[in-house]
């Protein structure tokens, strides 16, 4: 019972966390912003209501619009190389940018769709992910899959089953991932062990 009541706390907790990350950077861009901005406008007779959440959006679309261009991405990966060469700064910084790339990469697009296979041996079911498909010369389907591993999806590995041992989710790709990422804990509502029969 109390086993239950931690993992559905831990749920919740690990539910919370991106919604608590985001508020606190946001609110701490609108308090940092507006209290910039205040004196300069005070000093010309201006108020404007809501400034700090006017200048945050502004600024998030204006560094949206720096790293999208040759320039910005040109400077990013130069900060990205100064980062990586900082002890513990790089872990941190690269755990959190492999996890984003995971949810908003090209490489969430070229999951197909998420599956079941026996792995690493008999009775022991993996979740992966479709990645293409091809026929042998009998006319047999294979699936080409990635297996992702817990709690950093980016690394794992490439496997070509027959899609007959394989056994279809309804789970999306991106639900498969928060699964992954928590170790099962967020494992999007739907079950993926009622698929399974022994």
């Amino acid at each position: 019972m109390w086993q239950r009541i931690k993992r559905r706390i831990l749920a919740g907790l690990l539910a919370m966390l991106p919604l608590v990350a985001t508020y606190w950077v946001v609110s701490i861009l609108f308090k940092f912003l507006g209290d910039l901005a205040s004196p300069f406008l005070e000093q010309l007779g201006i108020k404007i209501p809501g400034l700090g959440i006017i200048l945050t959006l502004l600024v998030i679309f204006l560094i949206g619009l720096f790293v999208t261009n040759v320039l910005g991405r040109t400077i990013l990966t130069w900060g990205e190389k100064i980062l990586s060469r900082l002890p513990i700064i790089n872990t941190i910084y690269g755990t959190v940018k492999q996890i984003t790339n995971a949810f908003s990469g090209p490489n969430v697009k070229s999951f197909k769709k998420v599956i079941l296979i026996e792995y690493p041996r008999r009775d022991l079911w993996t979740m992966c992910f479709v990645t293409n498909k091809s026929k042998n010369n009998k006319g047999t389907l294979f699936y080409h899959v990635f297996v992702p591993t817990t709690p950093n999806p980016t690394s794992g590995y490439f496997i070509i089953i027959p899609k007959k041992d394989t056994i279809e989710s309804e789970i999306s790709v991106e639900d498969g991932f928060k699964t992954i990422i928590s170790g099962g804990i967020l494992d999007s509502g739907k079950s993926l062990s009622s698929k399974i029969k022994i």
